[in-house]
């Protein structure tokens, strides 16, 4: 009787744990689904960069890329990188990606550690949502509000400058949507003003998570709330910081679409400051139907991307063993 109790038992913990496994099957399915579809299954549309890409009328992507398009090797490559704007879009890419990481953690770890500081935490709540709101607001979204303060005519800035007596009579508004110098700086204020909520929410969750008793230990020992910064609240940011640089690291060689094209209403006059490589590959399509350059530009894109989250894992791990991101 008692073997056969057991067998039961046993039997009873693996149907168990077998209907435990289907829950968390059932759980991460729509999830695998999700990137299968739209992750995994349209990168065969690799093949496009090494192809010259004909569509024949009345058949399908499938018949027009494997039978009716060509291979022409690297020739797509070699066009991108002899392309005009080559240069600059890869400036505009890189540059502005490293000044939005170091923005990106020095802004929301300083306003994270001042935020944790505030004894109303009433207030605390109040100002965070306020400074998190926008990050939901879409780029379509801020161009009008945008367009709203900046407009030549009507726009808030221009008119309130008239009326304080900035701009006299006889002067001309301001356009200010050909005017380089002032958007290449504007266009870092919008980046850190849409994404510093975020960033700031991350790191203040984290400050939330580290023990009390250690600011207690530190404050018996006489430690002010700068040294217990020093000591304490930086050191335990420090892991969260690097999977954070490492992420926006692997992100450099891509910008974010909606503010150097819809941001800036896609002004002829600030191509130069706002020519990265996902506007390219926008333009490329949209203007000249060249879907060959569009796809071997994004192709040197996800390559690089990838490379550089590789390096920037190496690098953290070196200085620091238990804070690399894999």
């Amino acid at each position: 009787m008692s073997k056969q109790s057991g067998k039961k038992k046993n039997s009873n913990a693996s149907n168990g744990s077998s209907f435990d496994n289907l829950e968390l099957f059932l759980l991460h399915l729509p999830t695998t689904l999700w990137y299968l579809i739209f992750c995994y299954a349209p990168m065969f549309g690799i093949v496009i960069a090494f192809k010259n890409y004909k569509v024949r009328p009345g058949k399908s992507f499938l018949y027009s890329l494997f039978v009716n398009s060509k291979w022409c090797g690297f020739k797509n490559f070699e066009s991108l990188f002899k392309s005009s704007y080559f240069s600059t879009m890869m400036r505009n890419t890189i540059v502005y990606n490293i000044i939005f990481i170091i923005l990106g953690i020095v802004i929301p770890v300083t306003l994270a550690i001042l935020f944790n500081e505030i004894y109303s935490k009433k207030l605390a709540k109040v100002c965070q949502t306020m400074m998190f709101l926008p990050h939901f607001l879409s780029w379509v979204v801020i161009s009008y509000f945008v367009y709203a303060f900046l407009a030549t005519d009507r726009g808030l800035v221009n008119n309130l400058s008239r009326h304080l007596g900035i701009l006299k009579a006889d002067q001309a508004n301001p356009q200010w949507y050909l005017n380089p110098g002032f958007w290449t700086w504007f266009l870092v204020f919008l980046n850190q003003w849409k994404g510093l909520g975020y960033g700031m929410v991350v790191y203040l969750a984290t400050i939330a998570g580290i023990d009390q008793e250690m600011y207690e230990a530190a404050l018996i020992d006489g430690a002010s709330k700068a040294q217990q910064t020093k000591y304490i609240t930086i050191p335990m940011l420090r892991p969260v910081m690097s999977i954070m640089f490492i992420m926006a690291v692997g992100n450099i060689f891509r910008s974010d679409f909606g503010l150097f094209y819809q941001a800036t209403r896609n002004s002829g006059a600030l191509t130069n400051i706002t020519q990265t490589i996902d506007v390219y590959v926008f333009k490329a399509l949209l203007e000249q139907n060249n879907i060959n350059i569009s796809s071997a530009a994004s192709l040197v894109q996800s390559v690089a991307g990838c490379i550089t989250i590789i390096l920037a894992n190496i690098v953290v791990k070196k200085i620091d063993s238990e804070a690399g991101l894999f």
